[in-house]
């Protein structure tokens, strides 16, 4: 043994080693909902976000029973790759039964694929449910990361050139998603509600007053009594009689057009006061 091996074999042990299992969260804590992120995905409503990536986010969600879950939402660019598209739902595919609590057809192409993972029990304050809960989040970290292919060791050798990007990685907008029908909070916090009851409130006040200042400007004001109505007899009959008054130059209907009488010229003979004989006067012809 050199002093060298006997160096390295020193200093190994104080070398912490991470498992390559287990890798770090890209965000440890859940964080409030974003205005762009959707309030409602499938039958799950969004909590917080608990993790995210260039291929998606990762939600804090539960459903109008109360059931808890993770939903793994792709961005907006990755959800217009198609072969993106296919490592998520190849992902998706890989998992364990039971553990796809919901997800959304992969023939939607203009809609962001999505996967509710579970199950988690209520937290009670037991550390089952806070592993079951663990479990999911790192399970819908895996789905990502798969898309993302960031955990793909390399094939060997040694690593040279550019690092790899996806040309979406800069669109990190959650993908677009359809709610029908309209989403309406049915799990609503106490501040919720307090809020939706003073709007309630104020709009009851504002119609209250609205018809106060209605009757308050109305209620001095003269009658106006209306117009008497002359009723006309029921046996009347109303003719209208339209004179029809033909044109100048026009005949009348019903008569026949006659044609000029024209009488014949003398071929012989003349006209005192006129030309040689047997010419026509030019004035026989009007």
């Amino acid at each position: 043994m050199t002093a060298t091996d006997s160096h390295t074999e020193t200093a190994a042990p104080s070398e912490p080693k991470a498992p390559a299992e287990a890798p770090a969260r890209v965000l440890p804590d859940a964080l409030p909902l974003l205005p762009e992120d959707p309030p409602r995905v499938g039958d799950f409503w969004l909590r917080a976000r608990l993790g995210a990536n260039a291929a998606g986010y990762l939600y804090s969600a539960s459903d109008e029973t109360g059931r808890d879950a993770v939903v793994a939402l792709m961005t907006e660019g990755a959800a217009d790759d198609a072969a993106a598209r296919d490592r998520f739902v190849t992902a998706v595919d890989e998992l364990p039964p039971g553990v796809v609590l919901a997800h959304n057809d992969a023939d939607d192409d203009d809609l962001a694929l999505w996967v509710a993972l579970g199950p988690i029990r209520t937290d009670d304050g037991s550390s089952a449910a806070a592993d079951e809960r663990e479990i999911a989040e790192r399970r819908g970290e895996d789905v990502l990361s798969a898309v993302l292919m960031d955990r793909i060791p390399p094939m060997g050798g040694r690593v040279r050139g550019p690092d790899f990007r996806h040309y979406w990685e800069h669109r990190r907008r959650p993908g677009l998603f359809r709610i029908w029908p309209l989403p309406w909070p049915s799990a609503l916090r106490p501040a919720s509600w307090f809020a939706i009851t003073m709007s309630l409130i104020t709009m009851a006040i504002i119609m209250v007053l609205a018809i106060l200042i209605a009757w308050l400007l109305f209620r001095n004001a003269p009658e106006v009594e209306p117009e008497p109505v002359i009723p006309s007899p029921s046996d009347t009959v109303t003719v209208t009689v339209t004179p029809t008054t033909p044109p100048p130059n026009s005949e009348s209907p019903g008569t026949t057009p006659t044609s000029p009488s024209v009488s014949p010229s003398p071929t012989s003979g003349g006209t005192p006061g006129t030309g040689s004989p047997g010419t026509p006067d030019p004035g026989d012809r009007f």
